[in-house]
């Protein structure tokens, strides 16, 4: 096996989609602040910086686990869009398998840290989460790896970051749940409806499949405005500060997003690639402005 840098084990990551896992973290913590559900002190500090690292561990670790069982299923090849590494042999399968497992063990480590500073709820949340997350390809090679993500990325994530604070889970927080899941869901989503043929090729059932490309592309762009429709409901039913309206800013690169999936009408499945890329970026971009607007909205 060749030795591989730093540089290229982070490649193997996906890193550009860590803001997956890490905005919910902060956005969750500033609507507890925003609500005044936040302790004072650096304990929270320090808890907000452990909770971050175990969910991009814990995703890194899914990440691979999910391109190892791809790899072996078929689902990347050459012809399909996906990261290469495998394919191409620049690492090999066990490498990607015995990384993975060696980031779960660390996110496990910080997850039993976390529930022992915090409380049992942590741990039953955060082993619900790495079931979920070594499940996901099984679930998505049967049409349900958009829930798996969502219930991972929209709600456990959310609740696991109120139990770290709080010490018990704090419901009314899921408000979050459908704004921030459902961007993360389009990430997802986009990456699949680009590979709905070799998908199909591969033997593999994904939700993007079962609505055919047409319909996938269009469900994609109605994924983009939900999340701001849902914080405009949430500030006229009082859930929020007026503040959080920040994120509106963010309908910018939701737009051209939008204008990215439409060149599919023209062009076809082949003008999508770097959907999902930009998706995770807009993702950075809205719940990094969501989270500025309910802080902002606590301090007033």
């Amino acid at each position: 096996m060749a030795k591989h840098t730093a540089k290229e084990w982070l490649g193997a990551t996906r890193y550009w989609s860590f803001p997956v896992s890490t905005m919910p973290v902060l956005a969750t913590a500033a609507y507890l602040f925003s609500q005044g559900l936040l302790p004072g002190g650096i304990r929270p500090i320090l808890l907000l910086l452990l909770t971050l690292a175990g969910a991009v561990i814990l995703h890194s670790a899914g990440n691979l686990l999910s391109d190892w069982a791809d790899y072996r299923k078929g689902v990347d090849s050459e012809r399909a869009y996906a990261v290469d590494n495998l394919v191409k042999h620049r690492f090999e399968p066990e490498e990607y398998l015995r990384f993975s497992i060696i980031l779960f063990c660390i996110g496990a480590a910080i997850g039993i840290a976390l529930s022992l500073l915090c409380g049992l709820p942590v741990l039953w949340i955060g082993l619900a989460g790495v079931v979920l997350t070594a499940l996901y390809s099984v679930l998505k090679y049967n049409a349900l790896g958009d829930l798996d993500i969502f219930v991972i990325f929209g709600i456990l994530i959310v609740l696991g970051t109120t139990c770290v604070f709080c010490g018990t889970p704090q419901t009314q927080a899921l408000i979050l749940s459908l704004p921030i899941g459902i961007i993360t869901v389009s990430v997802l989503h986009a990456n699949n409806t680009i590979d709905i043929y070799t998908d199909k090729e591969a033997g593999i059932r994904t939700f993007a499949m079962i609505l055919g490309e047409k319909t996938a592309v269009g469900l994609y762009q109605v994924y983009l405005f939900i999340p701001f429709l849902c914080v405009i409901l949430y500030v006229i039913l009082g859930l929020l500060h007026p503040m959080s309206l920040l994120c509106l800013l963010a309908f910018v690169p939701a737009l051209k997003n939008i204008r990215h999936a439409r060149r599919y009408y023209n062009e076809g499945l082949q003008a999508l690639p770097g959907l999902d890329q930009e998706t995770a970026k807009l993702q950075l971009v809205f719940s990094g402005l969501f989270s500025i607007g309910m802080f902002v909205g606590g301090l007033l």
